[in-house]
């Protein structure tokens, strides 16, 4: 490693650096999801990324694929976010929020957050991590929705997470319009909720609202099944553009054509489902 001690002080904040933008999420090994997926959606998009880790995932291929989660210590995530926001002091005003893992992580990332002031958090509201004990998991929903969501200027809820913290069961594009409208209720943040492929019909449905616009974003649906990274690459790619000055809207927009177009050259391993690639707008 070189020795910075020695070299002349740098300016990287000059007028054609570009935008910058933070995850703070779990690391995945096979590279579809997690902060993997976050860093690689933003350097596509022409975003300066960086990473600090609050869990490791990985899947087991002896128990059916499931989830082995391991926490990173509460010291090191406060160390890793101390150090960007130290060097980014000023510049970096946009963040992504993936999976959190525990009460105790929300915490110490929620304390790193109210210690300056940001533009844009986006928060990808990970609510189940397979492998986790039920209780444990409920807890971290619980303080998720606490600490976190008052926080978000903007979220990403999948099906699932949008029943949760909207108190609906959908079924319909008529549900999930609704549900987005309540989350915003309750948040203030700008809405991305995923219908994906869980809803009926031939496209793929996600509703954005802010408060005052209502827009269904649609697309064909590719495939049958769900794909790993997809709700990471989405809350990624919203996190980029807001962090290169688009609005809302356009973020969403931006980000539902992104995954789109990873989804449609998805990458196929051995698990029972294939993961998104981040480069597929660029070879489209």
């Amino acid at each position: 490693m070189e020795d910075m001690s020695s070299t002349a002080p740098h300016d990287v904040h000059t007028p054609d650096s570009p935008a910058l933008a933070l995850t703070i999420a779990g690391s995945e090994a096979t590279g579809g999801a997690g902060a993997q997926a976050d860093l690689k959606t933003f350097q596509e998009l022409g975003t300066f990324g960086m990473v600090a880790l609050t869990c490791i995932v990985s899947f087991d291929p002896r128990d059916d694929w499931n989830h082995r989660f391991v926490p990173v210590q509460q010291d090191v995530i406060a160390n890793q976010l101390e150090a960007i926001q130290a060097d980014y002091a000023g510049t970096l005003r946009t963040t992504k929020l993936g999976m959190m893992g525990s009460p105790e992580t929300i915490s110490t990332v929620a304390a790193a957050l109210k210690s300056q002031d940001w533009d844009h958090v986006v928060l990808d509201p990970v609510l189940i991590c397979k492998g986790q004990e039920p209780g444990h998991a409920l807890d971290t929903d619980r303080a998720l929705k606490a600490e976190l969501l008052p926080l978000a200027t903007f979220t990403t809820p999948n099906h699932f997470e949008s029943e949760q913290l909207s108190g609906l069961q959908i079924r319909t594009l008529e549900d999930l319009q609704e549900a987005a409208q309540r989350i915003h209720d309750v948040s203030g943040a700008a809405v991305l909720a995923k219908g994906g492929i869980r809803l009926d019909g031939p496209d793929a449905q996600d509703v954005f609202y802010d408060g005052e616009t209502l827009e269904v974003l649609s697309a064909p649906k590719v495939g049958e099944h769900a794909v790993s990274g997809a709700g990471c690459s989405l809350a990624a790619a919203v996190t980029a553009e807001l962090a290169k000055g688009a609005t809302p809207l356009q973020a969403a927009r931006r980000a539902k054509e992104f995954v789109t177009a990873g989804i449609k050259q998805r990458v196929t391993g051995n698990t029972p489902f294939d993961a998104l690639w981040q480069g597929g707008l660029r070879r489209a």
